[in-house]
């Protein structure tokens, strides 16, 4: 077998047939590294993982871990065990954290606050300019978005996300190797290229229901909170805000027309404590303490000039973007820096103020 021994080692570990993630997760706690549970006596593996013990003394698995190794072996492809510091933090707060991820892309992303935008995948021509647009903004502002690859507003969101220093992820329901849906396949590879795909699923694994809602656990979980921009009552994108809300993470939504399907579940979000968002200043000033070194450095920054168009009286976003003829986009992603800057303070109401 080629390629790094302790990922050998992992990877025989959760590639063995009836092993679970949950069993997995004891094995370790027991024995400590996936070469200790490997080298250990049959009879104490099995007292935690029964008949699959033997499977993995066995190594049924060696012909899917040599695979793996070979696919991690090419360019920007990486697999992220729980034991790497690479591994997103915050996913070892949820309560079942994959015992390792496929990674295709910039893996840094890992590392940065991140902000899951999902929705319908039959989202409103308005939906999808909204999911864009607030996703454009929250990646300008540094915060990189996660959603689920999904037709509809997910797509949005990744563009929007792309068009930003945060960049996205894309939380994919099948094998790191698969493109579902098809229609997304430009999509899938301009986020390899220029942002992140992830699974913890196998090579392979084809697109099977049950492992979408499943899915949705590490969209929230990943994510310092979580924005609705359209869903229907049953939509998979309540799911992903529930789980957020377990996972106490912040859930926001953005209400549309009362007539319509698409806002019933982000109205019942909101009837349930979901904050409601009608601008996406309303996301950032909730994470406005938030620092992003990593991103795009000040210095690198284009001058708006917007601080001069402020004077020292408090004004709204409207009025700055007809002073300083910028976009909305612009204008809140430069707010946002002057207020990490110190230069500018957020009032109630939706208005800004230079400080002296």
């Amino acid at each position: 077998m080629t390629g790094d021994p302790g990922l050998a080692a992992w990877l025989s570990l959760c590639l063995t047939p009836g092993l679970g993630a949950s069993t997995i997760r004891r094995l370790l706690q027991e024995f400590g590294l996936p070469e200790n549970i490997l080298s250990a006596d049959t009879a104490a593996v099995a007292r935690i993982a029964g008949d699959a013990a033997a499977t993995l003394k066995s190594g049924a698995a060696q012909a899917a871990v040599q695979r793996a190794l070979q696919w991690s072996a090419q360019g920007h492809h990486h697999i992220v065990t729980l034991a790497d510091t690479s591994y997103p933090r915050l996913l070892l707060e949820i309560p079942d954290p994959p015992p390792l991820l496929y990674a295709r892309g910039n893996v840094d992303l890992l590392g940065r606050p991140a902000l899951a935008v999902v929705g319908s995948r039959n989202g409103t021509a308005q939906g999808l300019r909204n999911a864009e647009a607030f996703a454009r903004t929250f990646s300008e502002g540094g915060l990189t978005i996660v959603s689920g690859l999904a037709l509809g507003i997910d797509a949005a969101a990744h563009r929007g996300g792309l068009a930003g220093a945060g960049s996205t992820i894309a939380v994919l329901g099948t094998g790191i190797d698969v493109v579902y849906p098809k229609s997304n396949a430009a999509l899938f590879a301009e986020i390899a290229a220029r942002g992140l795909l992830l699974s913890e699923y196998p090579l392979g694994t084809p697109s099977v229901a049950h492992n979408f809602p499943r899915r949705n656990r590490l969209i929230s979980g990943m994510s310092r909170g979580c924005l609705v921009v359209e869903a229907a009552i049953g939509s998979g994108s309540l799911i992903t805000a529930r789980l957020a809300a377990e996972q106490g993470r912040e859930v926001f939504a953005i209400p549309g027309s009362i007539h319509s399907p698409l806002s019933r579940g982000c109205h019942s979000l909101i009837k349930q404590g979901a904050k409601l968002v009608d601008a996406a200043e309303d996301v950032l000033a909730e994470f406005g303490s938030w620092q992003h070194a990593s991103t795009a450095a000040p210095a690198s920054r284009p001058d708006t000039g917007l601080l001069a168009h402020m004077g020292f009286d408090p004004v709204d976003i409207d009025a700055l973007c007809a002073r300083a003829g910028l976009p909305a986009e612009t204008v809140a992603a430069e707010l946002l820096r002057l207020e990490l800057d110190g230069l500018v303070a957020t009032l109630p109401g939706g208005r800004f103020q230079r400080l002296s």
